[in-house]
């Protein structure tokens, strides 16, 4: 457990809290044993609840595993009580770890914050945290920029895996931030007794940019979809033309073939005794073939 001095507001954070720092904790600041149970247990979906002397909240932020390629989200369990704001992860999220030690190092700063109450500093703090999702978007964008490049420069079968990826990834992206409106709305709309009403407008705001958020993650799964159907249509369309290359050569061999099998059949082959019978079977069969290919165009086939 970890705290700093903000003026009035004291904020207390944990990072992979064992079940000491949970139950002191909980002891020092007279918390719910419901709350208690909260920060021990990972929840998956956002909650808010207000008890008698704190409110709890439990907001989920999309994090990305750079070794799978893939967002996951990263729960924050948050308490505020008379005075103090108390926050805790299990996961890394340096955004947050990073703005505290930055508090906690310059004192310019605290004094920055020195007027802020809990809500004030909550909101701020989930205001960073929603714009810091802002830069992973622009890497998905890039990535999607890369993909279509990739598949208008013929590496068609190169790009399934990388959009499955990317579908994946702005798939778990949707479903961690979809949820959290919720309590952004509920923050900006009930009367929270901790949450100050002139920080209503603040916590509007944090709706718009989930909003935002949301309009440039619908953007990103139309465009994967699309370049998706685009590479599913080319890697189509060069089946085909193998197949047809494959059909139209096996069309031509057949009648050579048929022609050579009853060479073979014969008892005795025309023009066997001719000196140049090799090269007189051989210019029938392509003239065969010459007439099959000619059959081909004229029925347009080719």
């Amino acid at each position: 457990m970890r705290q700093i001095k903000l003026g009035q507001t004291t904020w207390v954070h944990f990072k992979e809290p064992d079940a000491d720092d949970v139950l002191a904790v909980g002891k020092k600041f007279n918390l719910h044993p419901l709350v208690i149970e909260e920060f021990s247990t990972p929840t998956l979906r956002p909650k808010a609840a207000e008890y008698d002397n704190c409110l709890y909240l439990t907001i989920h932020i999309p994090l990305f595993d750079a070794e799978n390629k893939t967002t996951y989200p990263g729960e924050i369990d948050i308490v505020i009580c008379e005075n103090v704001l108390i926050t805790s992860h299990d996961k890394d999220i340096y955004q947050l770890t990073d703005f505290f030690e930055e508090l906690k190092g310059d004192k310019k700063k605290r004094d920055a914050f020195a007027e802020k109450t809990p809500g004030a500093l909550l909101h701020y703090i989930v205001e960073m945290l929603m714009e810091s999702c802002f830069p992973k978007l622009d890497h998905i964008s890039r990535k999607l920029d890369y993909i279509e490049e990739q598949i208008f420069a013929g590496n068609e079968k190169e790009m399934v895996f990388e959009i499955s990826v990317v579908k994946r990834d702005i798939l778990n992206f949707r479903r961690t931030m979809k949820p959290q409106r919720s309590i952004f709305e509920s923050l900006a709309q009930k009367d929270y007794k901790l949450i100050e009403r002139d920080l209503k407008p603040y916590y509007q705001d944090l709706i718009g940019t989930n909003i935002r958020l949301w309009n440039n993650l619908e953007s990103a799964k139309e465009t994967v979809e699309s370049l998706e159907d685009t590479n599913n249509s080319l890697l189509s369309n060069k089946l085909d033309m193998t197949m047809k290359i494959l059909t139209i050569f096996s069309a031509v061999l057949l009648p050579m073939t048929v022609y050579s099998n009853i060479l073979a059949m014969s008892a005795e082959i025309p023009f066997g005794k001719n000196p140049h019978a090799f090269w007189i079977h051989f210019a029938i069969m392509l003239m065969i073939a010459l007439v099959t290919i000619t059959i081909f165009r004229v029925r347009k086939w080719l």
